[in-house]
């Protein structure tokens, strides 16, 4: 039996999240039917994180263990072939140790929310991004979200059917700039609870079209109430960037 570490890249938009559903298709579902394609075994992958319905991926890591001797890059090539058309592209396939698992080994996940803050129709963006018509001030926005960062109670960012233990986490970073007419919101903790950085991201946004105060962010985290929540974001600009391990 060999584990291969996959990096997957794909386009959420057609999909009810990465892990397979009963009502509609997955990503995990159409990478285990191309696994299956590919080598006749049935697999089950294990992905470092859990993207809801429309949520990216730039570089998500998977693993799936095959019985069949598989050179990786024949079988990067062989998956490719058969996931085409579905937005979903291997762009990374290493064999790694036994013990090495892309969920519980990783020791850090990275997010990158896309804003376009323009009153013009999204045309390339439409689906890869959330439009903002109203000018943001993203220096305030990236000053707000520092009383984000460190070990914190997000309950009132988490999401009412979040089913993580404890809503305690612990951020490493949230930094927003603006290049053009994006924003770009960045973030990277060990792990997060469900919609939070979707949450932090809506309420970002209010403060950089000066509805909420920057003080309101701080505000509404020590609230700890999911009724203090200002805004969700969509999920259309937000990308899973980089799992991290320690090795593999």
């Amino acid at each position: 039996m060999t584990r291969f570490a996959l990096t997957l890249e794909f386009d959420g938009g057609p999909f009810m999240g990465l892990q397979r559903q009963s009502h509609g298709p997955s990503v995990q579902q159409a990478v285990e039917e191309a696994v299956l394609a590919v080598t006749g075994e049935t697999v089950v992958m294990h992905a470092a994180g859990r993207t809801d319905a429309g949520v990216h991926a730039l570089a998500m890591r998977a693993h799936v263990d095959i019985e069949k001797d598989f050179a990786p890059f024949r079988l990067q090539e062989a998956l490719n072939a058969l996931l085409r058309p579905a937005p979903i592209a291997v762009i990374g396939c290493v064999v790694v140790p036994g013990d090495w698992h892309a969920r519980f080994s990783c020791i850090g996940r990275s997010y990158l929310y896309r804003i376009v803050n323009r009153r013009a129709p999204l045309t390339l963006d439409r689906g890869k991004a959330w439009q903002v018509g109203g000018p943001l001030d993203a220096e305030a926005m990236h000053r707000a979200a520092q009383a984000l960062v460190g070990l914190h109670d997000f309950t009132t960012f988490r999401s009412v059917n979040c089913q993580s233990a404890s809503p305690l986490k612990t951020l490493d970073r949230l930094d927003v700039r603006r290049e053009g007419e994006c924003i770009l919101v960045e973030t990277a903790a060990r792990s997060y609870l469900h919609h939070q950085v979707r949450s932090m991201v809506g309420c970002l946004v209010l403060v950089g079209l000066g509805r909420w105060t920057e003080s309101r962010i701080a505000e509404a985290l020590a609230a700890r109430d999911r009724h203090a929540l200002g805004l969700n974001a969509p999920a259309d600009g937000l990308y899973f960037t980089e799992a991290r391990y320690t090795a593999g």
